[in-house]
């Protein structure tokens, strides 16, 4: 596979999983027909943001046709051909990324970098991010008002909610260690776990298969917004399971 097939095969990806994420609150089982109409009505009236930047709407008839094709054959049928799949302008990966700080005023330039490799395969440097940030004031004095305060949550039922976090561990022979786990919402029990000498997405998968082979799996994840946790795969093995992310 060339460079260029390798990377409209990331746009697709990138669509699909934008296609989901759009359709997802629609997929939950215990809606009734009427409640899941409305909020398709809903999710129709707004403007979203795809995965190269431009503002888009989508009809309610292409959202049902959306959740029609996930239910009949899972994510793959949300994924575009790949000859559909052309590249974008750099303008419009930094038009993402503004909307991407906007959205959260905590995510950094790394951040913001790691989100669009995932999502559109590529991402300019740090440095140019940082620039683009200081340009349109997302950064520093007039970035904005203070951050809102939120309160606690908490799941209703054992299983509504996981949530993923990674910490720093002692070091072994010299080298860095990190615990992945994971914690169900409502009961605080620890679902999954594992060490591991990086903090990447092959050691978050460690700790999340054994923990959805053992509990089931989980109806939502809560993560940050960490390497590992913005990764491809984590994007992608939620979509295919039904797992809200």
């Amino acid at each position: 596979m060339s460079t260029e097939d390798e990377k409209r095969r990331e746009r697709g990806h990138a669509v699909g999983l934008f296609r989901y994420q759009l359709i997802c609150p629609a997929l939950d089982k215990d809606l009734s027909t009427k409640a899941r109409g409305r909020l398709v009505r809903e999710i129709a009236a707004k403007e979203h943001t795809d995965p190269f930047g431009a503002r888009v709407r989508y009809s309610r008839d292409t959202l049902d046709r959306w959740i029609r094709r996930y239910r009949a054959g899972g994510f793959t049928e949300l994924i575009p051909s790949t000859r559909a799949m052309s590249p974008r302008t750099d303008a419009a990966t930094l038009e993402l990324a503004a909307a991407l700080k906007r959205e959260s005023p905590a995510r950094t330039a790394a951040q913001v970098a790691r989100i669009l490799r995932a999502s559109a395969g590529w991402s300019p440097s740090e440095s140019t991010l940082l620039r683009l940030f200081h340009r349109l004031e997302l950064i520093g004095p007039a970035a904005g008002d203070t951050p809102a305060v939120f309160g606690r949550f908490e799941a209703e039922n054992p299983n509504d909610r996981w949530v993923g976090d990674a910490l720093h561990g002692p070091r072994i022979g010299g080298r860095k260690t990190y615990l992945f786990a994971f914690l169900d919402d409502h009961s605080r029990l620890v679902t999954g776990y594992r060490f591991g000498f990086s903090e990447d997405a092959v050691r978050l998968g460690v700790a999340l298969e054994p923990a959805l082979a053992a509990r089931g799996v989980p109806a939502s994840v809560y993560v940050d917004n960490g390497s590992a946790y913005v990764d491809a795969w984590l994007l992608r093995a939620c979509a295919k399971l039904g797992i809200r992310l």
